[in-house]
């Protein structure tokens, strides 16, 4: 039986990497691949399919939302959540007898989620709908988690970066770069969005364009007439406004 698949992600390199990842099986038909949760809904209502690969993280409305949707109908699609994010706390899938795919996820993984949603399918008709309907309901009421690595994506490649790995972050208009011991990622998120998802006991807001390390920071100097600088163990610096200055100090004050 040939099974009826959707692609929604707002990043076309997401999109990409699953139309050829799921090339090499057969037996699944790629229907359709979306941008966003309003072209999802547009696609279904001309041809629903049976397995939808849904992202979470997505500007406007999230994938969760349109899950939440999905689930009401007499028929639901199978979910599969597709997340590049820890914080959403993946584990909550696998008690729920949900599947997720962790970006960038191998060959394997995505044999066994493939496997996996064909056996949902046949609860379709059943218990699925139910099932789907609890287990976002669980979902909403997790706790979030703070995020332990960055999935990067780049024209023709994807890496995940270790948190643990980065010095400090600094602001570039839609995209952040990620400041590493010898090299500098840019990655594809505000400044101000990584800033809800890294611990902020680990990392500090200095300025509008920059979130530090605490334990990178080694030196506040007064550079001007209301401004400063930050030097970091590294030899970087890094500005520091007003707003901030106080906790500046007193997190040097507690390294």
């Amino acid at each position: 039986m040939s099974i009826r698949a959707m692609v929604v992600d707002d990043e076309e390199p997401g999109r990409l990497n699953l139309r050829y990842a799921l090339a090499d099986f057969p037996d699944w038909q790629l229907l359709a691949e979306c941008s966003s949760t309003a072209q999802a809904r547009a696609q279904w209502a001309e041809l629903p399919c049976d397995v939808v690969f849904l992202d979470i993280q997505m500007p406007g409305e999230s994938g969760l939302a349109l899950a939440r949707e999905l689930s009401t109908l007499p028929y639901p699609p199978v979910i599969v959540f597709v997340t590049a994010y820890e914080r959403y706390a993946v584990e909550a899938f696998e008690a729920h007898a949900l599947d997720y795919l962790l970006k960038p996820f191998d060959d394997e993984r995505l044999a066994r989620t493939l496997e996996r949603s064909r056996s949902m399918l046949a609860l379709r008709q059943g218990s699925y709908g139910e099932l789907l309907r609890y287990s976002l309901e669980a979902m909403e009421t997790l706790p979030p988690r703070h995020l332990s690595r960055v999935t990067v994506r780049s024209v023709g490649a994807i890496e995940s970066i270790d948190v643990d790995d980065i010095y400090y972050l600094s602001a570039s208009g839609n995209y952040v770069s990620l400041h590493l011991e010898h090299r500098t990622v840019l990655h594809r998120a505000t400044l101000c969005h990584m800033a809800t998802l890294l611990d902020p006991e680990t990392f500090i807001r200095v300025h509008r364009s920059f979130l530090v390390r605490r334990q990178q920071m080694q030196q506040l100097r007064v550079t001007g007439d209301g401004t400063y600088a930050l030097t970091l163990r590294n030899g970087d610096r890094v500005a520091v406004s007003g707003r901030y200055v106080q906790a500046v100090r007193s997190a040097l004050a507690t390294i």
